[in-house]
């Protein structure tokens, strides 16, 4: 299956690596990645693929959001289906 990861906040040393860890740690494959840095503020949208994930997608979810809380960031992952109808115009 395939999700969407995002990251918002202020830009800091490592953060890529830091997400790409926890990813890779877990056997989530990274297929696109894109990221900015707006002023101090480090914005990134990651298209991953998840269907050989080591663990359930929840716990995936709470691994990041975790790791975002203790990075002063806010980092989500969605299924890229429902990432799509929430943002069908």
């Amino acid at each position: 299956m395939r999700a969407i990861v995002t990251v918002i906040g202020k830009d800091a040393v490592g953060i890529i690596a830091s997400v790409c860890a926890i990813l890779s740690a877990h056997r989530v494959n990274v297929l696109d990645i894109s990221q900015t840095v707006l002023q101090e503020y480090f914005t990134m949208i990651m298209l991953v693929d998840t269907k050989d994930a080591d663990l359930p997608f929840a716990q995936l979810a709470d691994l990041l959001k975790g790791e975002g809380e203790s990075l002063g960031l806010s980092i989500r992952i969605q299924r890229e289906d429902i990432f799509n109808a929430m943002h069908r115009i």
